[in-house]
Protein backbone atom coordinates (compact mmCIF):
# COMPACT_ATOMS: atom_id res chain seq x y z
CA UNK A 1 0.00 0.00 0.00
CA UNK A 2 1.05 3.60 -0.52
CA UNK A 3 2.00 5.81 2.46
CA UNK A 4 -1.39 7.56 2.18
CA UNK A 5 -3.20 4.22 2.26
CA UNK A 6 -1.19 3.09 5.28
CA UNK A 7 -2.03 6.36 7.04
CA UNK A 8 -5.74 5.80 6.35
CA UNK A 9 -5.48 2.18 7.54
CA UNK A 10 -3.75 3.16 10.79
CA UNK A 11 -6.18 6.04 11.44
CA UNK A 12 -9.22 3.79 10.95
CA UNK A 13 -7.76 1.15 13.23
CA UNK A 14 -6.91 3.60 16.02
CA UNK A 15 -10.35 5.26 15.91
CA UNK A 16 -12.38 2.05 15.77
CA UNK A 17 -10.13 0.40 18.36
CA UNK A 18 -11.26 3.02 20.87
CA UNK A 19 -14.99 2.83 20.14
CA UNK A 20 -15.49 -0.24 22.33
CA UNK A 21 -14.97 2.00 25.36
CA UNK A 22 -16.95 4.95 24.05
CA UNK A 23 -20.00 2.81 23.21
CA UNK A 24 -20.34 2.09 26.94
CA UNK A 25 -21.26 5.77 27.45
CA UNK A 26 -24.18 5.32 25.05
CA UNK A 27 -25.80 2.37 26.82
CA UNK A 28 -28.03 3.21 29.77
CA UNK A 29 -30.74 5.88 29.84
CA UNK A 30 -31.11 6.00 26.05
CA UNK A 31 -32.39 2.84 24.32
CA UNK A 32 -29.84 1.31 21.95
CA UNK A 33 -31.85 2.06 18.80
CA UNK A 34 -32.13 5.75 19.68
CA UNK A 35 -28.40 5.97 20.45
CA UNK A 36 -27.67 4.53 16.99
CA UNK A 37 -30.16 7.01 15.48
CA UNK A 38 -28.50 10.04 17.12
CA UNK A 39 -25.08 8.77 16.10
CA UNK A 40 -25.90 8.67 12.39
CA UNK A 41 -27.94 11.85 12.45
CA UNK A 42 -24.81 13.60 13.72
CA UNK A 43 -22.61 11.67 11.27
CA UNK A 44 -24.84 12.68 8.35
CA UNK A 45 -24.71 16.34 9.41
CA UNK A 46 -20.91 16.12 9.71
CA UNK A 47 -20.67 14.64 6.20
CA UNK A 48 -22.99 17.35 4.88
CA UNK A 49 -20.72 20.05 6.37
CA UNK A 50 -17.68 18.38 4.79
CA UNK A 51 -19.39 18.33 1.39
CA UNK A 52 -20.35 22.01 1.68
CA UNK A 53 -16.87 23.00 2.86
CA UNK A 54 -15.24 21.09 -0.01
CA UNK A 55 -17.89 22.26 -2.48
CA UNK A 56 -18.95 18.71 -3.30
CA UNK A 57 -22.31 18.48 -5.06
CA UNK A 58 -24.96 16.45 -3.24
CA UNK A 59 -26.71 15.54 -6.49
CA UNK A 60 -26.31 11.82 -7.05
CA UNK A 61 -29.35 10.97 -9.20
CA UNK A 62 -32.13 8.44 -8.64
CA UNK A 63 -29.80 5.44 -9.07
CA UNK A 64 -27.35 6.98 -6.61
CA UNK A 65 -30.08 7.52 -4.03
CA UNK A 66 -31.19 3.91 -4.35
CA UNK A 67 -27.61 2.75 -3.85
CA UNK A 68 -27.09 5.11 -0.88
CA UNK A 69 -30.35 3.98 0.73
CA UNK A 70 -29.28 0.34 0.52
CA UNK A 71 -25.87 1.16 1.99
CA UNK A 72 -27.59 3.13 4.75
CA UNK A 73 -29.86 0.24 5.71
CA UNK A 74 -27.16 -2.45 5.52
CA UNK A 75 -24.20 -0.60 7.04
CA UNK A 76 -25.60 2.17 9.22
CA UNK A 77 -28.84 0.60 10.44
CA UNK A 78 -28.83 -3.21 10.45
CA UNK A 79 -25.13 -3.56 11.19
CA UNK A 80 -25.02 -1.20 14.17
CA UNK A 81 -28.35 -2.26 15.68
CA UNK A 82 -27.13 -5.85 15.57
CA UNK A 83 -23.69 -5.17 17.04
CA UNK A 84 -25.04 -3.02 19.89
CA UNK A 85 -27.53 -5.77 20.75
CA UNK A 86 -24.89 -8.47 20.49
CA UNK A 87 -22.97 -6.70 23.27
CA UNK A 88 -26.04 -7.07 25.50
CA UNK A 89 -25.63 -10.86 25.29
CA UNK A 90 -21.88 -11.49 25.12
CA UNK A 91 -18.68 -9.67 26.02
CA UNK A 92 -17.30 -7.00 23.70
CA UNK A 93 -14.30 -9.32 23.22
CA UNK A 94 -16.44 -11.96 21.56
CA UNK A 95 -18.14 -9.34 19.40
CA UNK A 96 -14.72 -8.01 18.38
CA UNK A 97 -13.66 -11.56 17.53
CA UNK A 98 -16.72 -12.01 15.33
CA UNK A 99 -16.08 -8.74 13.52
CA UNK A 100 -12.48 -9.74 12.95
CA UNK A 101 -13.96 -12.37 10.62
CA UNK A 102 -15.32 -9.60 8.37
CA UNK A 103 -12.44 -10.05 5.97
CA UNK A 104 -13.72 -13.58 5.15
CA UNK A 105 -17.13 -12.61 3.67
CA UNK A 106 -15.57 -9.43 2.22
CA UNK A 107 -13.03 -11.46 0.27
CA UNK A 108 -15.56 -14.20 -0.54
CA UNK A 109 -18.26 -11.82 -1.80
CA UNK A 110 -15.64 -9.91 -3.81
CA UNK A 111 -14.54 -13.12 -5.48
CA UNK A 112 -18.12 -14.29 -6.08
CA UNK A 113 -19.70 -11.07 -7.34
CA UNK A 114 -16.79 -8.95 -8.57
CA UNK A 115 -14.44 -11.62 -9.89
CA UNK A 116 -11.56 -10.63 -7.61
CA UNK A 117 -8.87 -13.24 -7.02
CA UNK A 118 -7.92 -14.38 -3.51
CA UNK A 119 -4.17 -15.04 -3.34
CA UNK A 120 -2.78 -17.84 -1.19
CA UNK A 121 -0.67 -15.36 0.81
CA UNK A 122 -3.79 -13.34 1.70
CA UNK A 123 -5.67 -16.49 2.74
CA UNK A 124 -2.75 -17.64 4.92
CA UNK A 125 -2.38 -14.23 6.56
CA UNK A 126 -6.13 -14.04 7.20
CA UNK A 127 -6.09 -17.46 8.87
CA UNK A 128 -3.16 -16.45 11.07
CA UNK A 129 -4.94 -13.24 12.06
CA UNK A 130 -8.20 -14.99 12.93
CA UNK A 131 -6.41 -17.63 15.02
CA UNK A 132 -4.46 -14.87 16.75
CA UNK A 133 -7.63 -12.94 17.65
CA UNK A 134 -9.21 -16.18 18.94
CA UNK A 135 -6.18 -16.63 21.20
CA UNK A 136 -6.60 -13.06 22.45
CA UNK A 137 -10.12 -13.82 23.61
CA UNK A 138 -9.58 -17.42 24.73
CA UNK A 139 -10.71 -16.52 28.24
CA UNK A 140 -14.06 -15.29 26.92
CA UNK A 141 -14.45 -18.35 24.71
CA UNK A 142 -13.72 -20.73 27.56
CA UNK A 143 -15.74 -18.98 30.29
CA UNK A 144 -17.33 -21.85 32.28
CA UNK A 145 -19.99 -19.54 33.71
CA UNK A 146 -21.31 -18.43 30.35
CA UNK A 147 -24.89 -19.24 29.40
CA UNK A 148 -24.67 -21.23 26.17
CA UNK A 149 -28.04 -20.04 24.85
CA UNK A 150 -27.25 -16.39 25.54
CA UNK A 151 -23.79 -16.75 23.99
CA UNK A 152 -25.18 -18.34 20.83
CA UNK A 153 -27.77 -15.56 20.54
CA UNK A 154 -25.11 -12.88 20.90
CA UNK A 155 -22.79 -14.51 18.38
CA UNK A 156 -25.68 -14.99 15.93
CA UNK A 157 -26.54 -11.26 16.19
CA UNK A 158 -22.90 -10.32 15.65
CA UNK A 159 -22.57 -12.71 12.69
CA UNK A 160 -25.69 -11.22 11.08
CA UNK A 161 -24.17 -7.76 11.56
CA UNK A 162 -20.93 -8.93 9.92
CA UNK A 163 -22.78 -10.21 6.84
CA UNK A 164 -24.78 -7.00 6.59
CA UNK A 165 -21.64 -4.84 6.84
CA UNK A 166 -19.81 -7.07 4.37
CA UNK A 167 -22.56 -6.73 1.76
CA UNK A 168 -22.31 -2.93 2.05
CA UNK A 169 -18.51 -3.03 1.86
CA UNK A 170 -18.46 -5.09 -1.33
CA UNK A 171 -21.07 -2.80 -2.88
CA UNK A 172 -18.57 0.04 -2.43
CA UNK A 173 -16.04 -1.93 -4.49
CA UNK A 174 -18.53 -2.51 -7.32
CA UNK A 175 -18.62 -0.42 -10.53
CA UNK A 176 -21.75 1.37 -9.26
CA UNK A 177 -19.98 2.17 -5.98
CA UNK A 178 -16.92 3.52 -7.77
CA UNK A 179 -19.11 5.75 -9.94
CA UNK A 180 -20.86 7.34 -6.95
CA UNK A 181 -19.13 10.42 -5.42
CA UNK A 182 -17.76 9.08 -2.14
CA UNK A 183 -18.53 11.91 0.28
CA UNK A 184 -21.92 12.86 -1.17
CA UNK A 185 -22.96 9.20 -1.33
CA UNK A 186 -21.80 8.65 2.24
CA UNK A 187 -23.72 11.70 3.50
CA UNK A 188 -26.96 10.45 1.92
CA UNK A 189 -26.32 6.88 3.12
CA UNK A 190 -25.93 8.08 6.71
CA UNK A 191 -29.15 10.10 6.52
CA UNK A 192 -31.01 7.11 5.06
CA UNK A 193 -29.53 4.92 7.79
CA UNK A 194 -30.67 7.48 10.38
CA UNK A 195 -34.24 7.37 9.01
CA UNK A 196 -34.25 3.57 9.13
CA UNK A 197 -32.89 3.65 12.69
CA UNK A 198 -35.52 6.17 13.80
CA UNK A 199 -38.34 4.08 12.35
CA UNK A 200 -37.02 0.97 14.05
CA UNK A 201 -36.47 2.82 17.34
CA UNK A 202 -40.04 4.13 17.34
CA UNK A 203 -41.30 0.58 16.80
CA UNK A 204 -39.20 -1.18 19.46
CA UNK A 205 -38.48 1.57 22.03
CA UNK A 206 -41.21 4.18 21.69
CA UNK A 207 -40.79 7.98 21.52
CA UNK A 208 -37.32 9.55 21.21
CA UNK A 209 -35.08 9.55 24.30
CA UNK A 210 -31.94 11.64 24.73
CA UNK A 211 -29.37 11.98 27.51
CA UNK A 212 -28.09 15.51 28.00
CA UNK A 213 -25.21 14.54 30.28
CA UNK A 214 -21.72 15.72 29.21
CA UNK A 215 -20.44 12.13 29.07
CA UNK A 216 -23.17 10.96 26.72
CA UNK A 217 -22.88 13.99 24.44
CA UNK A 218 -19.07 13.74 24.27
CA UNK A 219 -19.32 10.06 23.40
CA UNK A 220 -21.97 10.79 20.79
CA UNK A 221 -19.79 13.45 19.13
CA UNK A 222 -16.81 11.08 19.06
CA UNK A 223 -18.84 8.21 17.59
CA UNK A 224 -20.78 10.38 15.14
CA UNK A 225 -17.96 12.57 13.83
CA UNK A 226 -14.69 10.64 14.19
CA UNK A 227 -15.82 6.99 14.30
CA UNK A 228 -18.49 7.44 11.60
CA UNK A 229 -18.03 10.46 9.32
CA UNK A 230 -14.21 10.49 9.32
CA UNK A 231 -13.48 6.76 9.68
CA UNK A 232 -16.04 5.55 7.14
CA UNK A 233 -14.87 8.16 4.62
CA UNK A 234 -11.34 6.76 4.92
CA UNK A 235 -12.51 3.14 5.03
CA UNK A 236 -14.73 3.32 1.95
CA UNK A 237 -11.99 5.10 0.02
CA UNK A 238 -9.59 2.34 1.07
CA UNK A 239 -12.07 -0.31 -0.11
CA UNK A 240 -12.24 1.34 -3.52
CA UNK A 241 -8.44 1.54 -3.77
CA UNK A 242 -7.17 -1.77 -2.32
CA UNK A 243 -10.27 -3.98 -2.23
CA UNK A 244 -12.78 -4.98 0.43
CA UNK A 245 -10.82 -7.99 1.64
CA UNK A 246 -7.58 -6.19 2.43
CA UNK A 247 -9.35 -3.15 3.87
CA UNK A 248 -11.27 -5.39 6.28
CA UNK A 249 -8.01 -6.50 7.90
CA UNK A 250 -8.34 -3.37 10.01
CA UNK A 251 -11.02 -5.31 11.92
CA UNK A 252 -8.41 -7.89 12.92
CA UNK A 253 -6.09 -5.21 14.33
CA UNK A 254 -8.86 -3.25 16.09
CA UNK A 255 -9.00 -5.73 19.05
CA UNK A 256 -5.25 -5.21 19.59
CA UNK A 257 -5.80 -1.47 19.88
CA UNK A 258 -8.76 -2.00 22.20
CA UNK A 259 -6.71 -4.29 24.45
CA UNK A 260 -3.77 -1.87 24.47
CA UNK A 261 -6.11 0.88 25.66
CA UNK A 262 -7.57 -1.50 28.22
CA UNK A 263 -4.05 -2.15 29.48
CA UNK A 264 -3.46 1.58 29.94
CA UNK A 265 -6.81 2.56 31.45
CA UNK A 266 -8.40 -0.61 32.85
CA UNK A 267 -5.34 -2.52 34.15
CA UNK A 268 -5.86 -5.40 31.73
CA UNK A 269 -3.41 -8.23 32.52
CA UNK A 270 -1.93 -10.01 29.51
CA UNK A 271 -1.67 -13.80 29.63
CA UNK A 272 1.06 -15.66 27.70
CA UNK A 273 -1.65 -16.91 25.31
CA UNK A 274 -2.88 -13.36 24.68
CA UNK A 275 0.68 -12.17 23.97
CA UNK A 276 1.16 -15.04 21.52
CA UNK A 277 -2.17 -14.17 19.90
CA UNK A 278 -1.14 -10.55 19.47
CA UNK A 279 2.14 -11.56 17.83
CA UNK A 280 0.38 -14.04 15.53
CA UNK A 281 -2.18 -11.41 14.54
CA UNK A 282 0.60 -8.96 13.68
CA UNK A 283 2.41 -11.58 11.57
CA UNK A 284 -0.87 -12.36 9.82
CA UNK A 285 -1.31 -8.67 8.99
CA UNK A 286 2.07 -8.49 7.28
CA UNK A 287 1.48 -11.70 5.33
CA UNK A 288 -2.09 -10.81 4.28
CA UNK A 289 -1.37 -7.28 3.13
CA UNK A 290 1.54 -8.47 1.01
CA UNK A 291 -0.94 -10.67 -0.83
CA UNK A 292 -3.84 -9.58 -3.00
CA UNK A 293 -7.57 -9.89 -2.51
CA UNK A 294 -10.65 -7.94 -3.50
Amino acid sequence: MSPQQWLAFVTITLIWGSTWFVIKTQIGIVPVSWSVTWRFLLAGIAMLIICVFRRVSLRIGAKGHGFAALIGVLQFSLNFNLVYRAEEHVTSGLVALTYALLLVPNAGFSALFLGHRIAGRFALGSLLGIVGVAMLFARDLGDPGANVGVTITGLALAAAGVLSASAANVMQASPVGHALPLQAGLAWAMFYGCLANAGFALFVAGPPVFDGSPGYIAGLVYLGVLASAVAFSLYYRLIREIGAGRAAYSGVIVPLVAMALSTLFENYLWSPLAVAGALLTSIGLVVALRGKSG
